[in-house]
């Protein structure tokens, strides 16, 4: 696979110099003999006890507390696809540098060499008890689902596919802020989903939590239904509370007299005249990388009032690092067993909330990515909501 991009040279040559792009670093001295006494053998034997005696006691005379894993087998990788845990390995701890710099969570990447969902989920589940969170990341549809649910039975820490909700969780945020800006309200709208795979999905439900009543789903074979043939478990699932008027039909068909387009699906799919038939005022985010759904001069040539993509060089970068970092800060501050959809909310809030009402406009609906202020207004916002809904053990 050719990569295109004008930085891949340079990104290869830096990758190079780095020889990886996070390290281990002592957090205590190691000069005397007393300072090995207390942090190895003898003195380390009481904190052990202690432990021994509570395990919950690790929270506070380890790292655990602040330390998370990273979690994926490398066979959805960024838009590369099935490459394997190793070559995923860069990505992995790309997202331990966004963690760190952008939450101040210690990140540990874990790379799986199995596609096996019995081998992954036992694998995460014996390594738990060493980690106060898991970041799945990077895992094929429809597998990350049951590796998820299965997780959240039977790990007693948070466990959150970012791919999954940290994307519907940034979509949510910028979604509240268009609209803010159009005037309309979430109840009253109607959104299309092209791409029910799991950023598609979990959109789709987020949505639901927040309000919006009319969402139609999308996939290769067109608009997902209740009742259509040949729908996974997933699409089954998400068939019973969207697209409750069973429209059928293509994508350019269920768009027409639509108000917003989400698009987590394939590039160029979207013509301008799609967009004209949408009702007035449309809000579309095309998430398509690098290659949107439809480019955003073409989109606003459409008449589209509100564009956002998953692009750093547009307006509007619909980025997952606005939520991932704050949501595992908050969960971790709250010592919180769960990560549920109060606290996912909350993120969404948090996030559309830190634009200000003047600085609100059609090219400013999401904060920048890089904006360490937003992940600490998401952890007070998520841990807030952790303690609310009865998942802290602060």
């Amino acid at each position: 696979m050719v990569i295109t991009l004008e930085y891949a040279s340079e990104s290869l040559n830096k990758h190079t110099d780095w020889k990886g792009k996070i390290e281990v670093v002592s957090r205590v001295p190691l000069n005397t003999s007393l300072d090995l006494s207390l942090a190895y053998t003898p003195g380390v034997a009481e904190p052990c006890l202690a432990i021994m005696r509570d395990a919950r006691e690790s929270y506070a005379l380890t790292r655990r507390h602040n330390m998370i894993a990273v979690v994926t087998d490398g066979t959805a990788v960024l838009g590369l696809g099935d490459i394997g845990p190793e070559a995923a390995m860069p990505v992995m701890e790309g997202k331990a540098v966004l963690f760190k710099e952008l939450g101040n969570v210690d990140a540990v990447p874990l790379c799986i060499r199995s596609q096996s969902i019995d081998d992954i989920v036992n694998t995460v589940r014996l390594l738990s008890g060493s980690f106060g969170g898991i970041n799945l990341e990077d895992i094929s549809a429809p597998r990350c689902f049951e590796i998820e649910r299965r997780l959240k039975d039977c790990c007693d820490i948070p466990i959150f596919h970012d791919d999954q909700h940290g994307t519907a969780i940034v979509v949510l945020a910028a979604l509240l802020n268009a609209l803010r800006l159009t005037g309309k309200k979430i109840k009253d709208v109607c959104a299309v989903i092209n791409g029910a795979g799991a950023a598609g999905i979990a959109t789709a439900y987020l949505l639901f939590e927040c309000g919006m009543n009319e969402i139609i789903m999308c996939d290769r074979q067109g608009s997902i239904y209740a009742g259509r043939n040949g729908l996974s478990d997933e699409k089954r699932q998400i068939a019973e509370i969207t697209n409750k008027k069973h429209r059928k039909g293509a994508l350019c068909d269920v768009m027409r007299g639509s108000d917003i387009f989400i698009g987590v699906s394939a590039p160029e799919c979207v013509t301008g005249a799609m967009v004209e038939s949408m009702n007035p005022a449309p809000i579309v985010f095309a998430l398509s990388n690098p290659i949107p759904e439809i480019m955003p001069e073409l989109a606003k040539a459409g008449g589209a009032a509100v564009v956002g993509t998953g692009r750093s060089d547009f307006p509007n970068q619909i980025n997952n690092a606005l939520a991932f970092p704050g949501v595992f800060r908050g969960a971790l501050d709250a010592k919180a067993s769960d990560i549920n959809k109060e606290m996912k909310l909350a993120a969404a809030r948090a996030i559309a909330e830190y634009i200000r009402d003047e600085d609100l406009s059609a090219e400013c609906i999401v904060p920048c990515t890089l904006d360490k202020s937003v992940a600490v207004a998401v952890a007070e916002a998520v841990s807030k909501a952790a303690i609310k809904s009865g998942v802290s053990r602060v």
